[in-house]
């Protein structure tokens, strides 16, 4: 098994003829992900590496059997994007786009619940199930198939803490980039909630950073739940000063609610094995029973 993406994804790309568009394509295309079509207003009836582009989602979903989109549009139109496809009711909508508006993001999340579709960032590097699919522009050699869950805010650390479980001879599951944004469309719960049904998931690293009280809720669940699953956390921003905006726009501190220690003391007082650095959470992975 695996969450939200598998070998019989079949994907739609929202932006397909643009730079990003293309690379990502071919990159796909390279770990045998089933793209089926894309999009790009008025260049209807073109191929990009041999994948039909059409003019809108719905004369795409007329002609193909779609369950997850990827948009990779300029920030202004992400918004019409995503509303393409969640009305089409494409199940998975993985939204690479960073600098969204906020208020875009609310409205796509908004949209999403009302069509019951599952929505990934923005501002996110995307999922994928090793050996299995992805939806999102991540190299997929530095992951390996395997047991271990990741949820992360940050692209960068997902890469990193999954390639030094890779080498170490540990895989991955699935690993959800939930995007570093204030507003996103699935959550570290929602995203804990996926890997609590998924018998292949033995492990789960959550990757935090300053800023919102998305760990903060996550550790209200765990603890609440008595999640069933070992969870090993890690935050990002440990020394970062209070009220700096650090990289994510949701990582900013504001009072106590939002700050490493308030997240890291929550999740520890919810069963959570806390790393405080990144070779910490190898240490605690080689001492579980995978």
């Amino acid at each position: 098994m695996a969450v939200l993406v598998n070998q019989d994804t079949q994907v739609i790309i929202q932006g397909i003829t643009g730079k990003q568009g293309r690379t990502h394509t071919k990159l796909m295309q390279n770990y045998n992900v089933q793209v089926v079509a894309g999009t790009s207003p008025g260049k209807g009836g073109q191929e990009v590496y041999g994948v039909p582009v059409y003019d809108a989602v719905a004369t795409a979903t007329a002609e193909h059997s779609i369950n997850a989109s990827m948009v990779i549009v300029p920030p202004p139109f992400v918004l019409s994007a995503a509303t393409e496809a969640i009305e089409q009711r494409i199940p998975l909508v993985v939204i690479i786009t960073e600098h969204v508006p906020v208020h875009d993001s609310i409205r796509i999340k908004q949209l999403a619940d009302q069509y019951g579709v599952t929505v990934v960032g923005p501002n996110t590097i995307g999922v994928i199930s090793p050996g299995k699919g992805k939806v999102g522009i991540m190299p997929g050699y530095i992951y390996s198939e395997g047991q271990i869950g990741v949820i992360s805010r940050s692209g960068t650390l997902t890469h990193e803490v999954s390639s030094n479980l890779t080498y170490r001879g540990y895989g991955q599951s699935t690993c959800i980039g939930i995007g570093g944004d204030p507003v996103v469309g699935t959550d570290f719960v929602e995203a804990l909630k996926l890997f609590r049904e998924d018998d292949e998931t033995q492990l789960i690293i959550l990757i935090g950073e300053i800023g919102g009280v998305g760990e903060e809720k996550a550790a209200q669940y765990i603890k609440e739940t008595n999640y069933p699953k070992p969870i090993v956390a890690f935050i990002a921003g440990q020394t970062a000063p209070k009220g700096k905006k650090m990289g994510h726009a949701g990582a900013i501190i504001s009072g106590n609610m939002g700050s490493a220690e308030s997240k890291m003391k929550l999740l520890g007082e919810a069963g959570v094995q806390v790393a405080e650095t990144l070779d910490q959470i190898l240490e605690i992975v080689e001492k579980s029973d995978l």
